[in-house]
């Protein structure tokens, strides 16, 4: 059976998807469902590339009992698109960064939350709101597994 592909997209891929990225594969290991997935994150820049998760990013998943692992930041490629069932961006800049630079329409992982939430995931980057950003992707991230498990067949 095929794997289902899921990559995140940020701008640098040190802050909300890596922080993605692992808040989702916890939420399948824990389902017990790891074996049929493959998770991935990136970023629609290049200027971190090799770098690590923030230290914020690392702290709120560390309080949380999520494992980061050894993630180092990487740059979107064409070939994702390809590789990847579901390219999820994180606020409306990284989705027209996406058309842009790669002609492709991606959703943002707020979509896939319960309503009440706002469409985008603020970069924490600047404003250190990490706890805030963390509830917005473990949101996310529960709507969209929902999503995908409604939609394989799983």
């Amino acid at each position: 059976m095929k794997k289902i592909a899921v990559m995140f997209v940020c701008t640098g891929n040190i802050c909300r998807s890596p922080m993605a990225e692992a808040v989702f594969r916890k939420m399948v290991f824990d389902k017990g469902l790891a074996d049929k997935f493959v998770i991935a994150s990136s970023g629609t820049g290049r200027w971190h590339v090799g770098e690590p998760p923030h230290v914020g990013t690392r702290l709120i998943l560390s309080e949380n009992k999520i494992e980061v692992g050894g993630k180092r930041a990487q740059q979107l490629k064409s070939q994702d698109f390809q590789d990847y069932d579901y390219v999820i961006a994180m606020d409306q800049e990284n989705v027209e960064d996406v058309e842009y630079y790669f002609k492709q329409t991606v959703r943002r992982l707020m979509e896939f939350a319960l309503q009440g939430y706002s469409l985008n995931v603020p970069d924490p980057y600047y404003e250190h709101n990490f706890e805030e950003v963390f509830k917005l992707v473990n949101a996310g991230c529960q709507g969209l597994l929902t999503y995908i498990l409604e939609n394989e067949g799983l």
